[in-house]
Order: structure tokens, then C-alpha cells, then sequence
């Protein structure tokens, strides 16, 4: 049985004096980014079966792979 655990993710955005907001918002949305959250909920918005999952992880690394052997 899984229990449904929540994930509290903080963020913490250091500002040094007289630092433009402009700047702090900046690295706060870099950080947000950085955490996959906006990622994970556009995912979990419809369900994918696991073999669509693992059709496109397929076609993903098909198409990094033809990638890689172009640069060579």
C-alpha cells in the first residue's frame, strides 16, 4: 500500500544588498525551473499508458542517437 506523501520543496533565493529585484526574481525562476514542478503537473494532466511511456522514450533516444552520430 502507498501512502500519499506530499513534497515540500522551499525555495530559497539569497539577495545582496541594494541587489535589483529584477535579478533576485531571476534566479528564483531559475531555481523554480530547475526544480521539474511545472514539468511534472503538465505531465500528470492526462494519463499516458506505460507503453506510450516507453514508445516515446524510444523515439527520443532513437532521435539523440541519429544526433550524436551527425556530429561525427
Amino acid at each position: 500500500m502507498r501512502l500519499n506523501s506530499k513534497v515540500v520543496v522551499m525555495i530559497i533565493v539569497s539577495i545582496k544588498d541594494g541587489e535589483n529585484i529584477d535579478r533576485a526574481l531571476k534566479k528564483f525562476k531559475r531555481k523554480f525551473e530547475k526544480t521539474g514542478i511545472i514539468r511534472e503537473l503538465r505531465a500528470r494532466q492526462a494519463y499516458v499508458k506505460p507503453s506510450d511511456r516507453r514508445r516515446e522514450q524510444i523515439k527520443r533516444a532513437i532521435y539523440i542517437q541519429k544526433l550524436q552520430q551527425r556530429e561525427e
